[in-house]
């Protein structure tokens, strides 16, 4: 079930200052693929959390039970207990984790938004038939061909060896409302896109910076990393910058 056996899919929280980050996985995946970046961020003083999103790190069929709703609002719990204990809060997600992000930034405005891959164009057209295969086959298997350039990788991650299709129904769902979602979003954007990224296209994260209602939005182009880019090859570039999005903007904001 999970690519890697020696890693936990449980959700994290690494208590610090009074600046959180609240980090969302991805579709399929686990908090272990935030978990780089989180100690990362952790190590510089910040509070860092990130959840288990439902029907994650259990079973396919789980998974095919949760509704995109489900998703969203387990983050804004999250995102309203980060608040609760931190002054300042920033908001960051994976592939499916930056659609939750855009939402969240829509809804709450936080002090900015970090978009990893962001999943607003899905490179794979199968997606689309979602809504009628789900009806057909509960799940399908994943290639097991990896997009990393590290090949460590994909031992740092969690995540199911199948995709389940009533889910990516759901995915395509919240697609769709995070692209309606994109001119509400008015706090600073940091976004991240790979060109070895064989999963999510180039236009999405372009379409987050320039869509959004953001004044301040960049968009950082890697060329040595694959989808899952908090764990690959480039990870330490991409906490840094992270890092340093974060010390701006809570200091301009204070």
């Amino acid at each position: 079930m999970a690519r890697s056996p020696d890693v936990s899919p449980t959700p994290f929280f690494l208590p610090g200052g009074s600046t959180g980050v609240l980090l969302i996985h991805g579709f399929t995946g686990s908090p272990a693929e935030m978990r780089l970046v989180g100690d990362y961020l952790n190590e510089q003083g910040l509070t860092v959390s990130a959840p288990l999103l439902p029907g994650h790190g259990t079973t396919v069929d789980a998974m095919n039970r949760c509704r995109w709703r489900d998703w969203t609002s387990h983050a804004e719990r999250a995102h309203k207990e980060l608040t609760s204990q931190c002054e300042t809060v920033f908001v960051g997600g994976l592939s499916m984790g930056s659609l939750i992000t855009i939402y969240v930034a829509a809804h709450h405005q936080p002090r900015g938004a970090i978009l990893y891959s962001p999943a607003l164009h899905v490179a794979n057209p199968l997606i689309h038939l979602a809504p009628v295969l789900k009806y057909v086959v509960p799940r399908v298997p994943k290639s097991g061909e990896s997009d990393m350039t590290d090949p460590e990788a994909d031992r740092r991650t969690w995540t199911y060896e199948a995709y389940p299709t009533a889910a990516a129904h759901e995915l395509l769902k919240l697609i769709g409302r995070c692209r309606e979602l994109l001119p509400r979003v008015t706090c600073p954007l940091l976004a991240f896109y790979s060109t070895g990224d064989s999963l999510v296209k180039a236009e999405g994260a372009r379409r987050v910076v320039e869509e959004a209602a953001s004044e301040e939005a960049e968009l950082v182009t890697l060329h040595n990393s694959g989808h899952v880019l908090t764990v690959d090859s480039e990870w330490r570039m991409v906490a840094e910058k992270t890092y340093d999005f974060v010390r701006l903007h809570a200091a301009g904001g204070a």
